[in-house]
């Protein structure tokens, strides 16, 4: 089980060196513009010094090889100072926000439950954990198990007062309980059925998240079918425990908006200022949730006097043509975003 952490639950330097005075409140630090997410300014900067201290030229060159080997599915390992200050630069912004996105939807779905101790498995860097502190300020208690020793002490440097467990979870029988379990692109890394043990960790809840990929998407589905033979109640992103009504080749994926640094853009030779993280989730809770009436699973078109979303309902999936003619509703329409609740 991890160590208290203090009442904000993270601390957050908001210096550049690493001996001045801290400020714990990473709610105000987190900033969030037109919907773009981005790392608390204080992570960001010790990002970018690892970065300076490894150079522009290997860091671009790992960056590459880390993008490659993401696109062809393959687990990434950071052998060296350049890869693991890669992966912080370009990767753990979109692990960050994915999270965000996903935890921000799993507490609107608590409601007044508190969450009072977080497990991230496969914690990588810990961007999942620090959305999880965003979002869930009452935990005190951080846990993470990562089996890389780089990205752990990187996770440790921005969460100190958290508990990280160097170990392989494909090796754990059994996992230390806590309120939230996550385990944030993980599933395909670790390559072994975890579902079960990952519920039993959960006291409260559980969320899987995996790339926006038909690959991704498979993983998140099948934790889903094991999940609801063992009778959890979904939470999100579906508004029903019924089967997937998705078929092939469609499936199920949102998108979170990820603020790039002038860093980041610079790796990635990139114009905008933003990137669109997809990813595939899964969140589950012990005791039933109020859910959705339906979930907006596209983005939503915009055409003259018209708005069309798709979503998904607990009786399949179904367009909804919302016209001008009827204010309230377009007016509501013309606010809904892909993933967003609709009904």
């Amino acid at each position: 089980m991890g160590r208290s952490l203090s009442r904000e639950c993270v601390r957050v330097l908001t210096s550049r060196s690493t001996s001045t005075r801290i400020d714990t409140n990473i709610r105000e630090e987190v900033p969030v513009h037109d919907g773009s997410v981005q790392l608390p300014d204080g992570v960001r900067r010790m990002i970018e010094e690892r970065a300076e201290a490894v150079g522009f030229r290997a860091l671009k060159h790992a960056a590459s090889a880390m993008s490659a080997d993401y696109r062809a599915s393959r687990a990434a390992r950071q052998p060296d100072a350049a890869r693991t200050a890669a992966y912080l630069a370009t990767r753990m912004p979109a692990t960050f926000a994915a999270a965000h996105a996903v935890l921000r939807e799993l507490r609107e779905r608590l409601g007044a439950r508190p969450i009072s101790s977080v497990l991230d498995i496969g914690a990588g860097a810990g961007g999942a954990s620090l959305a999880a502190c965003e979002c869930f300020p009452e935990a005190r208690t951080i846990t993470m198990v990562e089996r890389d020793p780089a990205l752990a002490a990187a996770a440790h440097q921005w969460l100190p007062e958290a508990a990280v467990m160097l170990e392989d979870v494909a090796r754990i029988k059994t996992l230390p309980p806590h309120d939230l379990v996550l385990a944030a692109y993980s599933l395909g890394e670790i390559g072994e059925p975890l579902a079960a043990r990952l519920w039993q960790a959960a006291r409260v809840a559980l969320v899987a998240i995996e790339p926006g990929t038909p690959r991704g998407y498979a993983l998140i589905l099948k934790m889903r079918e094991e999940l609801l033979g063992a009778g959890v109640s979904m939470a999100a992103p579906c508004p029903a425990a019924t089967p997937c009504p998705l078929a092939a080749p469609n499936w199920c994926h949102f998108a979170a908006r990820v603020e790039r640094s002038s860093l980041h853009r610079r790796i990635k030779d990139a114009e905008l200022g933003y990137e669109d993280e997809k990813f595939s989730y899964i969140a589950v809770a012990r005791e039933p949730v109020d859910l959705p009436a339906s979930r907006i699973i596209r983005r939503p078109q915009q055409r003259p006097g018209l708005i069309e979303l798709e979503t998904c309902a607990p009786a399949g999936v179904r367009t909804v043509r919302v016209p001008r003619r009827d204010r309230e509703a377009f007016r509501a329409a013309r606010k809904a975003a892909w993933g967003s609740a609709w009904g």
